[in-house]
């Protein structure tokens, strides 16, 4: 199946920290991916910046190679179209020092569009903001784009947004969220908004529960000085997990308008019911890995890889939340994301409810309720459970089996990265898939409680083995519910 590529209007991106990890391993991939695809102009810049003293054909040089780690079978000719579009200039943005390079290059396109994409630490965000008002970079054309975390709690956040609304509007600000440009999570939206199927059944009458599961095998690494200071509910749970469950819970927005989705979504953040202290010992389990093994070998634990004796910081986190509407009333969502678990997958799964009652006798076997599980990596796609007979004589015997949906062997194409859709998003100025000031509150006034309640208590996290599910008492969250995990599709 072809895919159709539009392509979008002359721009002029500037990458802040062009020679970090995430422009190596995702932006200069995506941009290049785009430019492949025809989907940039012939005119399209990509001004790349950093405080390495770089010349222009050594930051090519480090790009070729960044995409010849990342990106399979590079195609010389699009390859040397692609380098000619960077522009590198060394800019100390604590400084004045390149700017004025900067605006020279810009200006000689004063017109066109123009995004500044902000990859780099939170704490330069505002620092790179002020030096983009004060030296007038800032057109009717003009966007910026800013990497989670917005901020560690709800004042620091509240403290970020105001530093970028300094220079920036409202709709010129795009908060990126790359778990919302994944092809399944747009295919949630198809599911639910595009199809009389499901609509109907997606309710408290109908759904039993819903998890959501973002599971990683890696541990910290690298990051770990920087995960210290965040952890799971930060680094996982504020921002990629709550963003899905809204996906699942909202309201049908009036149609695909930017600010009719986010209100939507807004609403379902604003719905969620409160986890008091007292419910957070519950309906909460937070855990930290211990050396054990993970992808064939032997890992080290997380205080390890800290190089500390101890840390209260958590690697898991599974909870039980609650939606306080009308939809929603009794059906709880069950989240849990972690490092060093048993295998890297996310997923939602939505649990319908039984049969109210089954015609088959004994002999027909168990029957299973209905399960719709959208998987989000890898191997993105969606698949139904459902009841069939099995085949053959002897009597009613009944299975269950999935209906499965496979992006990559229903379309046969590459699939593309979320980046690659979320940089062209905007471009276009579309601010659908991007977080808006108030939901970004909405969602540290749900969290904040419970930080500030593990705070208080100060207990050290559930230890658990890596290479395994997290620790046994999130099996116990769920199964006091009558419920279970559901690991039979992992």
């Amino acid at each position: 199946m072809a895919v159709r590529v539009i392509e979008v209007d002359d721009f002029d991106l500037v990458v802040f920290g062009g020679t970090g990890d995430l422009a190596h391993r995702k932006l200069l991939p995506a941009l290049y991916h785009r430019d492949l695809d025809g989907q940039l102009p012939a005119g399209a810049r990509i001004v790349v910046t950093s405080r390495r003293e770089f010349s222009g054909e050594e930051y090519q040089a480090w790009a070729e190679g960044a995409l010849g780690e990342h990106v399979k079978d590079l195609e010389p000719a699009a390859l040397k179209r692609f380098l000619d579009r960077l522009i590198y200039i060394a800019i100390d943005v604590a400084t004045d020092a390149g700017w004025a390079e900067l605006g020279a290059i810009l200006a000689k396109r004063p017109k066109v569009i123009r995004a500044f994409y902000l990859a780099v630490a939170p704490d330069f965000f505002g620092t790179i903001c002020d030096g983009i008002g004060r030296h007038g970079l800032v057109t009717a054309n003009t966007r910026v784009v800013i990497e989670k975390p917005i901020g560690k709690d709800g004042a620091s956040a509240h403290a970020l947004n105001e530093s970028i609304g300094k220079v920036f509007k409202e709709h010129q600000i795009f908060r990126i969220d790359h778990y919302l440009g994944k092809e399944t999570v747009q295919n949630l939206m198809a599911l639910r908004f595009a199809n009389a199927l499901f609509e109907p059944l997606w309710n408290a009458a109908h759904i039993d529960h819903v998890q959501i599961t973002v599971a990683e095998s890696l541990g910290v690494g690298g990051r770990a000085g920087y995960y210290d200071t965040a952890g799971a509910l930060r680094d996982m749970v504020q921002n990629h997990i709550l963003q899905l469950l809204c996906l699942v819970a909202m309201e049908p927005p009036e149609s695909m308008n930017a600010d009719s989705v986010r209100d939507e979504k807004l609403k379902v953040l604003k719905a969620l019911a409160p986890i008091t202290p007292e419910l957070a010992e519950k309906h909460i389990v937070r855990g930290q890995y211990k050396a054990g093994a993970s992808e064939g070998g032997a890992v080290p634990g997380y205080l390890d890889e800290l190089g500390r004796d101890d840390s209260l910081t958590e690697t898991f986190v599974a909870l039980k939340a609650q939606i306080a509407n009308w939809r929603w009333a009794g059906v709880p969502f069950y989240l849990r994301t972690g490092k060093r678990l048993a295998t890297r997958v996310s997923e939602i799964v939505v649990q319908f409810r039984p049969i109210p009652h089954s015609i088959f006798g004994p002999e027909a076997g168990v029957i299973s309720a209905n399960r719709l599980i959208i998987r989000l990596q890898p191997d993105e796609g969606v698949k139904m459970q459902v009841m069939i007979k099995d085949p053959g004589p002897g009597g009613m015997r009944l299975r269950q089996v999935p209906l499965d949906m496979s992006f990559a062997d229903a379309f046969k194409v590459r699939n593309p990265d979320a980046y690659e859709r979320l940089i062209m998003d905007v471009i276009r100025g579309n601010q659908t898939l991007f977080m808006r000031r108030d939901e970004v509150d909405a969602a540290w006034a749900w969290v904040d409680p419970i930080l500030e309640s593990w705070a208080a208590a100060k207990d050290q996290p559930k230890a658990y083995t890596s290479g395994t599910w997290g620790p046994s008492a999130s099996i116990a969250l769920i199964e006091r519910d009558g419920r279970t995990w559901a690991e039979d599709g992992i």
